[in-house]
């Protein structure tokens, strides 16, 4: 799958968030090592800490499913009912979840609705705590 299919992916995901709060929906496609594709969205709850991101969504449905290995993420957001208009990296918690489960050189794709950016979670996450750590 290519960067512009899970992209797309990512973008039906985010049709199905549920943003009554802020109106800013995100999707992500997370593209499993085996060459499934788990969907997430962002879900918001009037307690605002009780919601979740589309990042973490799409990796803990993987997880859920027995998945473990991950190559690349998708990630677009934008005002709701309004295409893609600004890239959306994903938060400092979703990073270190990505971190838990996947290698420094992960992809993560971001989109602004035109041009599609591949940043590897080393450059979000630099110097960053997982699993290696504890040995």
């Amino acid at each position: 799958m290519n960067e512009r299919e899970l992209i797309s992916a990512a973008e039906k995901a985010r049709q199905a968030a549920y943003t009554p709060y802020s109106h800013f929906t995100v999707g992500a496609a997370l593209l499993c090592a085996d060459g499934t594709v788990v969907t997430g969205c962002n879900v918001e709850n009037a307690s605002y800490p009780l919601g979740n991101c589309a990042e973490r969504t799409a990796i803990f449905a993987a997880v859920a499913a027995g998945k473990r290995e991950f190559s690349a993420i998708a990630i677009v957001g934008g005002n709701e009912g309004q295409p893609a208009a600004a890239f959306c990296p994903p938060c400092g918690a979703c990073r270190q979840v990505m971190r838990e489960f996947c290698a420094p050189d992960f992809s993560v794709f971001l989109t602004d609705g035109e041009k599609i950016t591949r940043t590897p979670l080393e450059n979000l996450l630099p110097d960053s705590f997982g699993p290696d750590n504890l040995a």
